[in-house]
């Protein structure tokens, strides 16, 4: 395992395993790997209903070079940049190191951006060649494309057709000297963040962003990523970081990787390909667990299947903690600030351990409910990534209790994915781990979370003034509040834009209350608000997918006809809710505890721009625009103490 050092009271680091060579890029990542290990698999490519087809590292590196090829002979320059609209996909990465192998830097598009967010992208990064996977895709892109644009192909139309052509006019050896002239330092790529605050801004990561971070995970996470019996299911946007540096990683490996461009048919896929670990983020662990509950249904069925998650979830309890680590501490040249606050660390005592009774109960949960769930995610899987978003901890417990290894992590796209994540002998419910190895971390005076090392970016492309704001004396600041405990763990307790301040001076973090709501099957989404007002309120909506499946488990008639907002009057809907926030509250105090909620009828998608393609929430955009309905919230609320 890692050697984890702590340098001072709020600095903690992991050095790294490994250096990478300075003249090493990605695509000679890919190469290196065809080279000492030819003939291997490592991407299986979806054939029809249920079938995969394995690609040899030999021959995705042959179609790379040739692709790259004619990408040059279609006039893609080093350090160029070309623009990837298309879902996750054998394509998106055959492109994407296509590219890479020019000397051009790729920047993402998601599919789920629109049209003035393309055009922004597509001037602010001075794009000039474009590649979608569909026509209706292009043609957006063409409606708000400059001159500067001087192509735009589509994989559906005819790309393969059209670079295999212009690839006449340029040999191998070209595309050699390309990939030869490049380096660590050289940039890779530019990811426009999401937005969730302002214009997109580019994040300019280098080819030593990612490759100095992922050969880490080949000492301590080999199992993951450097075996050859290594199985992973990508179906997180490739466009995001997290997911591109987890592509990377798997293809320099030695494990395998598919690509799935549609998660409707998600479960069958992972039932077909039986992955032996997945990244997914939060919103994906509670569709499968609210699913696998309204499955159940109601009365001695759901009674059951209670039951069997109450066992999973004191499995996990009982052995939640590894105990105490050795931890090489170099000094304590800084202190403690009087606004930062040491997290008592429960892991510093190992948990106890499943006694008899525990494990006799587990094995009948196993028999009547859990092991559906566990067959639902495949026979090989035994390790899950999560990240993106916090996780619930009883979700976390749930997970942990099945039997599964479940490693949270936290990072940005300014980090190239991870910046930290739990080990696999040490991973509690209620962390997000330790440094990832090559990097530092320091928890600022006021609480925000601090980092430097080999995952963080250089900067943003065309923003001098922010890229200086957003470092202070080489730290890059992340915006985000945490704390370590003694053991090192590192855990999340809010965000700096998004505490809430309530008019008696409170300052509360909403996620706390959040996250242990977002796992009620009804609940779609959940937004506490109260700022500058007497009292924490929340706003929900209701989740039209999972309401008519709980409806009819209790046994309301007429379930299916029954839309959010009907729904939202029903006294049964409502109790469970309040039910749900009371033992929400029950985790803060009275001053930081859910007061009033509103029920109100919208849906917050990627597609009508409420939430990121990583599926966090635009907290700012919801409560622009449902500013009634949060003064209606406190309305409500003034009348009923005004009678």
């Amino acid at each position: 395992m890692p050697l984890l050092r702590q340098l001072d009271e709020t600095t903690w680091e992991i050095p790294p395993f490994r250096k990478a060579d300075p003249s090493w890029n990605l695509p000679t990542m890919m190469r290196k790997r065809a080279k000492e290990h030819p003939g291997r698999v490592a991407i299986e490519k979806r054939s029809g209903v249920g079938g995969w087809r394995e690609v040899t590292i030999d021959e995705f590196v042959r179609h790379v070079e040739d692709i790259a090829r004619g990408l040059a002979g279609s006039g893609l320059r080093p350090g160029d940049h070309l623009a990837i609209l298309a879902p996750t996909s054998y394509e998106w990465a055959l492109i994407d190191l296509a590219a890479l192998s020019c000397g051009a830097v790729t920047v993402p598009i998601y599919e789920t951006d629109s049209a003035a967010q393309i055009e922004h992208i597509l001037v602010d990064a001075d794009v000039s060649i474009v590649v979608t996977a569909t026509s209706q895709q292009a043609d957006l892109v063409r409606s708000v494309a400059t001159e500067r644009v001087r192509m735009i192909l589509s994989f559906d139309t005819g790309a393969e057709r059209t670079l295999a052509t212009a690839a006449r006019e340029v040999s191998p050896e070209e595309i050699d000297r390309r990939v030869e002239a490049q380096c660590l330092a050289d940039p890779a790529t530019i990811i426009y963040t999401s937005g969730t605050t302002g214009q997109p801004k580019g994040i300019v990561l280098t080819h030593g962003n990612f490759i100095e971070s992922f050969i880490q995970a080949f000492d301590f996470l080999p199992e993951l990523v450097d075996s050859t019996k290594a199985r992973t299911l990508l179906f997180l946007p490739v466009a995001h970081s997290l997911a591109r540096f987890v592509m990377y990683a798997m293809l320099a490996g030695k494990g395998r990787v598919a690509f799935v461009p549609d998660t409707s048919n998600l479960l069958s896929d992972i039932a077909t390909f039986k992955p032996t670990m997945l990244l997914v983020v939060p919103r994906v662990l509670e569709k499968v667990f609210n699913s696998a509950t309204a499955k159940a249904g109601g009365g001695f069925k759901g009674r059951v299947f209670s039951w069997a998650a109450r066992q999973a979830r004191q499995m996990s309890h009982a052995t939640a903690y590894a105990g105490a680590k050795e931890i090489e501490r170099v000094g304590t040249t800084g202190s403690t600030s009087s606004d930062t606050t040491r997290v008592q660390d429960p892991a510093l005592q190992a948990s106890p351990g499943p006694n008899f009774a525990l494990r006799v109960r587990m094995r009948a949960a196993d028999a009547v409910a859990l092991g559906k769930v566990k067959a639902a995610l495949g026979p090989n899987l035994h390790t899950i990534i999560c990240g993106g978003a916090p996780l619930a901890a009883d979700l976390a417990h749930f997970y942990r209790g099945l039997g599964l290894t479940l490693l949270q992590g936290y990072g940005l796209s300014e980090t190239t994915g991870p910046i930290t994540v739990e080990w696999p002998d040490d991973f509690p419910p209620d962390s997000v781990g330790f440094p990832w190895p090559g990097n530092q971390i320091r928890i600022a005076e006021d609480g925000e979370i601090l980092m430097k090392g080999v995952c963080v970016t250089r900067g943003y492309h065309n923003l001098p003034e922010e890229t200086e704001a957003a470092f202070v004396d080489g730290w890059f600041r992340s915006g985000d509040l945490g704390a370590f405990d003694d053991s090192g763990h590192l855990r999340i307790t809010g965000r700096k834009k998004e505490l809430i301040v309530t008019a008696g001076g409170k300052n509360v973090s909403p996620e706390v209350l959040e996250d242990s709501l977002q796992t009620h099957p009804l609940i779609s989404h959940v937004i506490a608000v109260g700022d500058q007002r007497p009292y924490i309120g929340a706003l929900i909506t209701l989740d039209p997918e999972m309401l008519p499946l709980w409806l009819k488990a209790k046994g309301i008639e007429g379930a299916e006809g029954l839309d959010p907002e009907r729904a939202a009057d029903l006294p049964i809907v409502r109790e469970s809710l309040e039910k749900a926030i009371a033992k929400a509250n029950r985790k803060v105090s009275r001053a930081e505890s859910i007061r009033r909620y509103r029920i109100i009828n919208a849906a917050f998608t990627v597609e009508n721009g409420y939430l990121t393609p990583s599926l966090k929430l635009k907290r700012s955009l919801v409560l622009w625009d449902f500013e009634d309905e949060v003064d209606a919230l406190y309305a409500d609320g003034a009348a009923e103490q005004g009678r």
